[in-house]
């Protein structure tokens, strides 16, 4: 069974097997979490995310790039729902999590670090976004040993350790 541990910082230092990135459809790098992945991770990622996701990827899909000068060996790319922009289908925020975790177990990858999905820009609601990442990773049949939830603000650090109890 999956370990879940609650983190206060930055993913892009996360030495893990995979880091996941809440992405958008384009895969082309953005804003919050796939900005900063982005740029520590330098130009290999976004040469990456071109070469395998020419058309990008659909809502609630996830797929894999190398990590670049990440610490870690690959990015997990998800696209979560945009709550703000009317997408507000809780099933493919859970298939975010879902899917990258089965990722991550084609990677043979043991150790993944995970931002809460759609709970920045794309306005998920917090509560909910942090028990449907909780629930969606207990709940998957997984190789994958320990999901680091990496929470970048105290406030929201504090909201998952709490859930987690």
């Amino acid at each position: 069974m999956v370990t879940i541990t609650a983190v206060h910082g930055d993913i892009t230092t996360q030495k893990v097997d995979a880091v996941v990135n809440a992405a958008n459809r384009a895969m082309r790098g953005g804003g919050g979490v796939d900005g900063a992945i982005h740029r520590a991770g330098g130009p290999a990622v976004l040469e990456d995310c071109i070469a395998r996701f020419p058309d990008g990827l659909p809502t609630g899909d996830a797929g894999w790039t190398v990590a670049g000068d990440l610490p870690a060996t690959w990015v997990i790319h998800t696209v979560g729902p945009n709550f703000t922009a009317g997408e507000r289908d809780r099933s493919l925020l859970t298939s975010c999590y879902r899917r990258s975790l089965e990722v991550a177990d084609e990677l043979g990858a043991r150790t993944v670090a995970v931002p809460l999905i759609s709970a920045g820009v794309y306005g998920w609601p917090k509560d909910d976004a942090i028990t449907a990442a909780i629930e969606t990773i207990r709940a998957a049949d997984t190789a994958v040993d320990q999901v680091r939830l990496v929470a970048f603000d105290e406030a929201t650090f504090e909201q998952v350790a709490g859930a987690l109890e």
